[in-house]
């Protein structure tokens, strides 16, 4: 079932050609399918029970490719494939008549399958894979409208910074794998206290929080998520409500039972998500487009969620569960509020929107149902989870008070933007629009009415919702059972009295919502720098740091890159056996037959007449008698398909340099000062006492005969040969063989250029020469 939403993504461009728009009707089949098909699991799972299954993927590195399904992955996959159905439906009627329709169903299905794979994942191969697939698929989304600048450039912030998020939760995964033994998420909350008590716990936590906080834009890494609202408003209600930017809370809410309940977890948590919940709303009401509130907000209630996960309370984990399960719903029906409006009104700026009730009937409607969720009032699912708030919070200790105030103002002013965006502008005289306001097609308005009216629906029915999603999510977080029992009724209670005081504040900011707008104005251009600006410089300082380090390092220098290769290579053979005492003992000098002093002589004569060499040509020459000498020994020491191989590559080497050599134009002599000359000789002898130095380290340690034998043993049963050597190059290292001859390839074909790029040049000269 995971596969499905792939498998449509393969066949929606094809089937939109024939269809059209009409596409997405039956394109909403796939998302559907996947709903009913996780529905069926509400009872097994509503009852505390889990589902698992998997296979082996590299059992000899302990790696599966295993699910996991509890209360909060079931609940997420419910999430992501019901609202996926009102998307892809919306989508149809949003995008008709664009050319590249049936490419964004495409994208918008692969998405769906990695965000489905992502909450479902119980390996930790799995669930990064997944994890990254979803920021692939999101980046192309958000720059689906690639001729605009403005999506290139939101398309790319979002896939760099959650892209890098995603390698530090790789990290922190294999910091977790190597801390508690474990592979699978599953196995961890098995674990206990296993990773708590390890040393490595904060490291792990580090870098987890790492990849949450950028994928759920927490500060200060939240700039990306209102800039990804360059995307069509389909992505934006899908992306940026309900399932991407909620993968990182999604990731602390499963890890809190491995890694919660501590000092750390307990106070960066609050902290970073209250800060978010702060700035989150207070950015959102500088805003005058419909998209870009919402978003703001929507980052606000990622930090809302950040802070009640790691406030470490059952009730706090209660809300938490709440409010994940209503902010999807009044969200995503808020976003396609706005991009109705902008469909048929030709613009989401709320100064310009006034009067369109009566020409929208159904769409203010909906709206109106998502706010009055969004607001949390009564007899709607986000009263729930803001009484739920209230309760976990309303008695504070110490600087816990101050989260409690920030929640208070934070509800306030999402009470006051969701009312904006819902009521102002259908009320009122109406105002003259770019288009003639009218309501929209039903795969328009669909999606909207369905999602307002079921956080009214919810709420009425939630002894049920809490059987089925509130208390499963819950106890999946919590780590131990939980019981959510609150209902639609008012309970008196410090709670409700909190609640009235944010329902007063929010009435309040909305009356007061155009001062506070001039107000945030004036606050920023006073603060001037923020994170997205800090983003295009740190960018820029990239971009000169590594043109900067090229010219240096890629100067076009032969010699400097020859220099830098041998002081490197002298480095990695000497320092570490002199920083870990491993040089050999020198052995004294063997007693030498007479021919094997002719060999050594005749190598020590190429030496010589290498360095006292008056050209090049003669140098390259004396060269090629270092190789014959090492062709003796291997001939000496019984070897002579090696030293037949050694003389032959030695000649050809020796032949075909000296061609090079005549063809280009290259000084005869060495002009190198005598200075350089002595460095160039120290570097030469540093790499030749290490190359010695290793080898005679290695030839004094006790022989290992195990590849020998190998070698021996299956040469002929396997290989059929009975030339061990041969059957080593030709079947047991045939790729590094076939490798070799590709570089002996490539190193002819650019002699080749470098001769016949001189060759023409010579012709043109000669040319030049005759007509002058």
């Amino acid at each position: 079932m995971l596969m499905l939403p792939f498998v449509g993504a393969l066949f929606a461009p094809l089937l939109t050609r024939v269809m059209k728009h009409n596409a997405g009707w039956v394109l909403a089949a796939v998302p559907l399918l996947v709903f009913v098909h996780f529905a069926g699991m509400l009872g097994i799972v509503g009852s505390g029970a889990t589902v698992s299954a998997g296979f082996d993927w590299a059992p000899s590195l302990g790696l599966r490719f295993s699910w996991y399904l509890d209360g909060l992955s079931l609940t997420f996959a419910l999430l992501i494939s019901g609202i996926g159905i009102l998307i892809v439906i919306y989508s149809g009627g949003y995008l008709k008549g664009h050319p590249h329709q049936g490419r964004f169903f495409s994208f918008i299905l692969l998405f769906m399958g990695a965000m489905l794979g992502l909450v479902v994942s119980d390996s930790f191969l799995m669930l990064f894979v997944y994890w990254e697939l979803t920021s692939i698929t999101s980046f192309l989304l958000i720059g689906f409208d690639h001729g605009r600048e403005a999506s290139r450039r939101a398309a790319l912030q979002a896939l760099l910074v959650t892209g890098l998020g995603g390698l530090s939760l790789l990290g922190g995964l294999l910091v977790i794998s190597q801390a508690t033994g474990v592979n699978e998420l599953s196995s961890l909350l098995a674990a206990g206290d296993a990773l708590r008590n390890s040393p490595l716990y904060l490291v792990a936590l580090i870098l987890v929080l790492g990849g949450a906080f950028t994928k759920s834009a927490q500060f200060p890494f939240h700039f990306w998520l209102p800039n990804a609202m360059e995307a069509p408003t389909p992505v934006s209600a899908y992306l940026h409500s309900a399932t991407m930017v909620k993968a990182g809370v999604y990731l602390v809410m499963r890890l809190n039972p491995a890694m919660g309940d501590t000092a750390a977890w307990e106070t960066i948590l609050p902290m970073f998500g209250g800060v978010t919940l702060a700035v989150g709303t207070l950015l959102a009401v500088r805003q005058t487009d419909l998209k870009l509130m919402l978003a703001y907000t929507t980052v606000a209630s990622l930090g809302l969620l950040v802070m009640l996960t790691g406030f470490g309370s059952d009730k706090a984990i209660e809300a938490a569960a709440l409010y994940l399960i209503a902010h999807s719903m009044f969200k995503g029906a808020l976003f396609m509020v706005a991009g109705l409006i902008d469909h048929e009104t030709g613009t989401r700026d709320i100064t310009g929107l006034r009067g369109l009730r009566k020409a929208m009937p159904v769409t203010f409607v909906a709206a109106m149902l998502a706010a009055l969720s969004m607001g949390g009032l009564p007899l709607f699912f986000g009263f729930l989870a803001k009484e739920e708030i209230y309760a976990a919070l309303g008695a504070p200790e110490g600087w816990q008070a101050a989260l409690l105030v920030v929640a208070i103002c934070g509800n306030a002013l999402m009470f006051a933007i969701g009312f904006a965006v819902a009521l102002r502008p259908f009320v009122g005289a109406a105002a003259k629009a770019p288009k003639a306001a009218h309501e929209g097609p039903m795969s328009l308005w669909l999606g909207p009415v369905v999602l307002g009216a079921s956080g009214l629906a919810a709420a009425l029915v939630s002894p049920i919702i809490h059987r089925f999603f509130s208390s499963p999510t819950a106890s999946a977080v919590a780590g131990s059972p939980v019981d959510v029992t609150i209902s639609t009724i008012p309970h008196l209670g410090v709670p409700l009295l909190l609640s009235g005081l944010t329902v007063a504040l929010g009435v309040a900011a909305y009356l007061g919502l155009d001062r506070l707008r001039g107000a945030m104005v004036g606050v920023l251009k006073t603060i001037g720098w923020g994170p997205d600006q800090g983003f295009d410089q740190a960018l820029r300082g990239l971009l000169r740091l590594a043109t900067g380090l090229t010219r240096v390092i890629h100067n076009g220098r032969l010699d400097i890159y020859m220099t830098v290769t041998f002081i490197a290579v002298a480095a990695a053979l000497l320092l570490p056996m002199m920083l870990f005492d491993e040089l050999p003992s020198i052995p004294s000098i063997p007693e030498f037959r007479f021919y094997e002093w002719g060999v050594l002589a005749i190598a020590v004569i190429g030496v010589a007449a290498v360095v006292h060499a008056r050209s090049r040509l003669t140098a390259i020459v004396s060269l090629g008698i270092q190789g014959f000498a090492v062709a003796l020994l291997y001939m000496l020491f019984g070897a002579p398909d090696l030293s037949f191989t050694q003389f032959m590559v030695e000649t050809l080497s020796v032949v075909i340099l000296a061609l090079v050599m005549t063809r280009l134009r290259l000084a005869p002599t060495d002009h190198r000062p005598f200075g350089q000359k002595l460095v160039d000789m120290a570097i030469a002898g540093a790499c030749g006492a290490g190359f010695a130095l290793l080898l005679l380290k290695v030839t004094q340690l006790p022989f290992d005969d195990r590849l020998s034998q190998f070698f021996n043993t299956y040469s002929k049963t396997i290989a059929h040969g009975r030339n061990v050597v041969n059957v080593i190059i030709v079947d047991f290292r045939g790729l590094d063989t076939l490798g070799e001859i590709a570089v002996v390839m490539v190193t002819g074909l650019a002699i080749l250029a470098l001769v016949r790029i001189r060759s023409k040049k010579v012709e043109v000269r000669a040319t030049v020469a005759e007509e002058a």
